[in-house]
């Protein structure tokens, strides 16, 4: 009898869609992982070993700068979605200026690289795979820029633990199987296939789960840079000039003329020029205030600024009368998506070359309180279209004309199973993420990717090269702000993320899966600030997924009308929304992996939130 009064209480909260916070208030949750909390430190990541090694780094007095390299560079090296000679983005919250910077270590495209070139080549867009696919390396020069500029240790200490690694680990199952399951195109590769298939002409080639792993060409690598800052200090050099040093030594000296040199060996376009002149840069984020708490984002060369876009226009509706995950609750949030990722496809792009993209106009909330009116409140919108944020920076908008005709490209990525298993693999590819804060108040959120396997590996440098340069476009007709130049940044999908409430640290969160990021991270911000949530609770609680948008990877397809939904979202509102006009797919767990710490500052502690799959997890004190 117990029992079915409990049923019938729950399916009461159901129906008459009450807030997750009431329910957990009525009936307490017991989450899957146990939330983390500290008092001193906190460390979040990809990787299990990675936490540890941040953990390492602050029991040896480090801050959360030289913590976050240390996991950073641990990541790199356990090939966590990424390698060395991928990309890193960062927002750092400075306790002593208490500000919030942007930190952009992401790669460029390489000289020779046009949109004519790969067109010469038969390609509709710049390839997924292989040394075509390759922008300049980032993530090694923003390790050693953050760490230069905000961290207190030398290089050497944030990257023993990394080198360690290298000499041998043992991998894990995820990166092993991946590894044997990319196999036929690391062959491709000769550095590749030294370093990934130890096991070459066996039935298995690639390293078993538990094996140890190791890197020789890698660790000689590292061990160069920590030579080269070592040899800057006995000469009198400050600790900030040794990092720098041996930032040169990767970017202008040996371990540049090897990644230039096997780049083109193997087919890539990249110099040693373009190693040089490229330069790590220190940003203005963006931000928006919702509700009274100011959410930053990296600049338009992400996707981050379409989380921004998205509360402009939320914050104009009762989000919490409307019951979470209700029918009503994912169209608002579904359209509203739809209007900001359409803004992303046509707008986005680095701001450093011309055409300057309308930022300022997209990012009004009066351009957000217009853009609203578009939504449907009886069905999807399939064909929703870019909107015009230039008047609301005072400009005429030069694209109307283009942007009547834009969309035509609305494919429908279904087979007769359901979702295309490619596009899913494509639309959800890349990254891991870093979350770091410690005592003193530095606060890092960090989103590094590129160099995922299979990759092409640089000589004997042991550097997996990026696969960036896919996020690029040909054709000025799908986005006049993205296409490919050399020196140029491509628009990519990272975006760490960080949230600030009275003047004072309140979130840092991340997650990985490109095209995902920002629309679970948005759903996990209002899990906490409109429902909530406990860190933990907002990173399992069951979400949903757009498939509408153009996938940054690959193809660039979408599924106009797409939907996945948590396998525990009840018939009832999978009926509704199917009547709707949304095509419903289902996942387990559709959450994550979203890695967050929240600052309590009413207890003097931190929380620590990881999704319930996926390896991440971290360590606290």
């Amino acid at each position: 009898m117990k029992l079915k009064l409990l049923v019938c209480s729950l399916a009461f909260v159901a129906i008459h869609a009450e807030s997750f916070s009431q329910a957990f208030n009525n009936f307490p949750v017991t989450t899957q992982k146990p939330p983390l909390h500290a008092k001193h430190w906190m460390g979040i990541t990809g990787k299990p070993l990675a936490a540890t090694a941040g953990a390492m780094i602050f029991s040896k007095g480090g801050n959360a700068i030289d913590a976050s390299c240390a996991m950073l560079a641990s990541t790199c090296t356990m090939w966590d979605v990424l390698s060395w000679g991928g990309e890193t983005q960062a927002l750092i919250y400075n306790p002593k200026t208490k500000k919030v910077i942007a930190l952009n270590a992401m790669g460029v495209a390489p000289t020779g690289a046009t949109a004519d070139f790969f067109k010469g080549k038969g390609m509709k867009y710049p390839p997924e795979f292989g040394p075509l696919a390759a922008t300049t390396p980032g993530t090694a020069g923003g390790l050693m820029t953050m760490l230069a500029e905000y961290g207190t240790m030398s290089l050497k200490q944030v990257l023993a633990p990394a080198m360690q690694l290298a000499a041998g680990y043992p991998i894990e199952a995820q990166t092993a199987n991946s590894i044997e399951r990319g196999k036929a195109k690391i062959k491709e590769w000769p550095y590749s296939k030294k370093v990934f298939l130890p096991h070459l002409g066996e039935k298995r080639e690639a390293p078993d789960a538990g094996e140890i792993f190791v890197q020789k060409d890698l660790l000689a690598t590292l061990q160069k840079l920590v030579d080269t800052e070592e040899l800057a200090l006995k000469k009198g050099k400050s600790r900030k000039e040794a990092i720098y040093a041996a930032y040169d030594r990767f970017y202008k000296g040996d371990i540049a003329k090897e990644i230039a040199r096997s780049c083109q060996e193997q087919g890539g376009l990249i110099t040693e020029q373009d190693l040089a002149s490229w330069k790590v840069k220190i940003e203005e984020p963006l931000m928006t205030n919702y509700k009274g708490i100011e959410v930053y984002k990296m600049q338009q060369w992400t996707q981050g600024p379409v989380m921004l876009q998205a509360l402009n226009m939320l914050e104009n509706f009762d989000l919490k009368s409307m019951g979470y995950n209700s029918s009503r609750y994912v169209h608002t949030l579904y359209q509203t998506m739809n209007l900001a990722f359409a803004d992303r496809d046509f707008y986005y792009g680095d701001p450093a070359f011309a055409p300057a993209g309308p930022i300022k106009g997209l990012l009004s909330k009066e351009y957000a309180k217009e853009r609203i009116k578009q939504i449907n409140w009886e069905k999807n919108d399939p064909k929703i279209l870019p909107g015009d944020p230039y008047p609301f920076e005072g400009k005429t908008n030069p694209y109307t004309d283009q942007i009547k005709n834009w969309g035509t490209k609305q494919l429908s990525m279904r087979n007769d199973h359901g979702l295309d298993e490619k596009f899913m693999e494509e639309f959800t590819a890349g990254t891991t993420s870093v979350e770091a804060a410690d005592e003193e108040g530095w606060v890092v959120s960090i989103t590094p990717s590129g160099g995922w396997v299979p990759a092409t590996i640089a000589g004997t440098t042991g550097v997996g090269l990026s696969q960036r340069m896919q996020s690029f476009v040909l054709d000025a007709k799908e986005n006049p702000f993205n296409v490919v130049e050399p020196g140029k940044r491509p628009r990519v999908t990272l975006t760490p993320s960080l949230a600030l409430k009275d003047g004072k640290p309140f979130l840092s969160f991340a997650k990985q899966a490109g095209d995902e990021q920002d629309q679970l991270l948005l759903q996990f911000f209002l899990n906490i600030v409109e429902f909530g949530m406990t860190v933990q609770e907002a990173t399992e609680a069951p979400s949903f997924k757009t498939l509408q948008m153009y996938a940054s990877f690959g193809e660039h397809e979408k599924d106009p009308g797409g939907l996945i939904l948590n396998e525990a979202m009840p018939d009832w509102t999978r009926k509704e929304l199917s009547r709707m006009g949304y095509r419903n797919s289902y996942q387990p767990r559709t959450s994550g992996p979203i890695n967050a710490i929240y600052f309590d500052w009413i207890h003097g502690s931190m929380w620590g939130g990881s999704s319930n799959h996926g390896e991440d997890y971290g360590i606290g004190w």
